[in-house]
């Protein structure tokens, strides 16, 4: 692991710690040329489906794709970077159920934006509106309307 202070190639782990749903694998490392500590995860890749976009186009899933999403709709709201990490990995896990080689977008997306309806109602807003792409107000009035007759 390449230390990110200074760039050297050999450390040495300190801690190892599973998280609950033992997906992920947190390590404690120490850099053995300037002795700074760092975090890094280790997490099983998995083969998950390529995605349809609206377009027509195939790509691969991409989680950071998701979590940039999620960081910019919570902008100044009080959600963790936890909670976008727990997001990310409900739509992951949800793929992986599916069992499909390839997946349309709008799953995702109306996965996502289920979870942020449960996290937080703004963000929720502000991703669909830029997940929607609402014409004008008056589609915005009638999601946050619907919003709040489905509670």
């Amino acid at each position: 692991m390449k230390c990110p202070f200074c760039g050297f190639i050999e450390d040495k782990v300190i801690d190892s710690r599973s998280s609950k749903d033992a997906d992920v694998i947190r390590r404690r490392r120490e850099c053995l040329k300037c002795g700074n500590r760092f975090t890094s995860y280790e997490r099983i890749e998995e083969i998950l489906p390529l995605v349809i976009k609206k377009d027509g186009r195939r790509e691969a899933f991409d989680r950071q794709k998701i979590i940039h999403g999620l960081e910019k709709a919570c902008e100044k709201r009080p959600v963790s970077v936890k909670e976008w990490e727990l997001l990310a990995t409900r739509v992951e896990k949800k793929l992986h159920e599916l069992g499909e080689k390839e997946i349309p977008s709008s799953i995702i997306g109306e996965e996502i934006m289920a979870g942020l309806k449960e996290i937080d109602e703004v963000a929720f807003v502000r991703f669909a509106s830029v997940y929607r792409q609402f014409k004008d107000i008056k589609e915005f009035m009638e999601e946050i309307k619907d919003m709040y007759l489905q509670k």
